[in-house]
């Protein structure tokens, strides 16, 4: 029997979740033929925190300052642990992990080398495209986690084309999203929701990049309009005082609910009526794929993370940061009736299904991996 394949992903911080992309890429790797190693350079789990499903977990446990500069610290620790182990394949997500195995690649030859960007603006600094241009090899393979994030990488000059990068869209489990989501009354009544009332939603921790004062100060100009509507928001952060202070200046209490953290959060999308995505950034928009797992109307704004996924599943778009079109469109989907809003929400969801499976996602990482290694023996 021919020996499995060792797989090393590579990750800046320890994350281990249910949504957690990183592990739905283990998951998509036959066992009988792949044996994963999940490393993080910062970071373990506490006490009764999830480990991964990897075959194997490394936690180095490096400092801020071990990751800066030169690194040589933390690169002579990887160095040893592929001479030691000699993986086949290694999977790097996000640039410094990316960065760090582009450079002992020179060195090391690794059969198959993968970079998973998850956003938009990591190679703006012409050094950057410099020494990524430098390091660029044949065995390398680049995936942007959405269009917007390809594109970006294909067009920011740092050696990336349509040869060597890949889009594979983020992607969420959606069976499971909707085997954990509470129905409508059932969730509003966890959530301490009143149950009649037009409700829109959202999700994200309350920091400004979030963009959550937007949506307040949006929904202030609707709710003259609309009394009977009112603002849900789960999420918890240093904003809090900042926002509470913004809904008792509108005389919004009772008419927008700051929910605080909540697990699993999108077990109560279907408390919500539509879902609202006000972010000033984002590289992976998972809470609007689940808020179209709910099956709702979405609404967006047009930040290039965002703006794509809205086009393509007939959401709601508005300038990021615009208050006063942000405010409109809150508006129109008020305006529509009942079954003009199960319809959008429902082509929100098909489209969902077609682009954001997640068996889709852990099958076309499988292809990309036995495609370089394949790629890799021809050159042999």
């Amino acid at each position: 029997m021919s020996r499995k394949i060792k797989v090393l992903q590579l990750q800046n911080r320890y994350n281990v979740n249910a949504s957690d992309l990183a592990e739905q890429v283990i998951q998509g790797l036959p066992a009988e033929r792949f044996e994963v190693t999940t490393a993080f350079l910062r970071g373990r789990p506490g006490p009764g925190e999830p480990e991964s499903r990897a075959a194997r977990s490394i936690y180095f446990g490096f400092s801020q300052s071990d990751l800066k500069g030169l690194r040589l610290r933390a690169l002579w620790r990887l160095y040893r642990l592929w001479r030691e182990q000699r993986y086949d394949v290694v999977i790097a997500h996000r640039f410094k992990p990316m960065n760090m195995l582009m450079l002992l690649n020179r060195c090391l030859r690794i059969p198959a080398c993968i970079g998973v960007q998850h956003g938009i603006g990591d190679f703006d600094r012409a050094y950057r495209r410099w020494e990524a241009r430098r390091l660029l090899t044949a065995n390398w393979r680049i995936v942007g986690v959405s269009r917007a994030v390809r594109d970006y990488l294909v067009g920011c000059g740092a050696g990336f084309d349509a040869g060597n990068t890949v889009q594979i869209n983020n992607a969420i489990d959606i069976d499971r999203a909707e085997r954990l989501q509470h129905p409508r009354e059932q969730a509003r009544s966890l959530l301490g929701l009143a149950r009649e009332p037009f409700i829109f939603g959202a999700i994200g921790r309350l920091v400004p990049v979030k963009g959550h004062i937007h949506l307040i100060e949006a929904f202030a100009q609707v709710q003259s309009v609309y009394p009977q509507a009112q603002l849900a928001i789960i999420g918890e952060g240093r904003m809090r005082a900042e926002l509470e202070a913004a809904i008792a200046r509108f005389g919004l209490g009772g008419k927008v609910q700051l929910l605080g953290a909540r697990e699993d959060a999108l077990q109560y999308v279907r408390a919500f009526d539509a879902f609202v995505m006000p972010s000033l950034s984002e590289g992976l928009p998972l809470a609007l794929l689940e808020g179209m797992s709910g099956h709702l109307p979405v609404i967006g704004s047009d930040i290039p993370s965002l703006r794509p996924i809205l086009e393509d599943c007939g959401g709601r778009i508005f300038p990021v940061g615009d208050v006063a079109t942000l405010a409109k469109q809150l508006g129109a989907v008020l305006n529509l009736d009942a079954e003009q809003r199960r319809a959008e929400g429902e082509r929100a969801y098909s489209y969902l299904r077609g682009a954001h499976a997640i068996e889709d996602f852990r099958l076309q990482y499988l292809q990309l991996i036995e495609q370089s290694l394949a790629a890799e023996r021809a050159a042999l």
